[in-house]
């Protein structure tokens, strides 16, 4: 059951990142839009997550990074 959860939220991960990135490929958000930084955030906390069960540590490491950048970034939305 655990391992169902795991991979679920892997695929989320991959389409909430996909997602926003084709969005704001297309022009349809903007990359510093709370919208789009929730979804890096969220799918890279998904990740960390699918990558440490499966043993993936570099993945994981850059997923890490990944949330800690979206982080960032909404704070500094939320300062402006």
């Amino acid at each position: 059951m655990y391992e169902i959860f795991v991979e679920t939220i892997g695929w989320i991960a991959s389409i909430l990142i996909v997602g926003a990135f084709a969005l704001n490929s297309f022009g349809k958000i903007s990359a510093t839009s709370k919208v789009y930084q929730l979804a890096n955030l969220l799918g890279g906390i998904f990740f960390v997550a699918n990558t440490v069960y499966h043993k993936a540590y570099p993945s994981a490491f850059v997923n890490v990074v990944w949330v800690i950048i979206a982080l960032s970034a909404l704070i500094k939305l939320k300062k402006l």
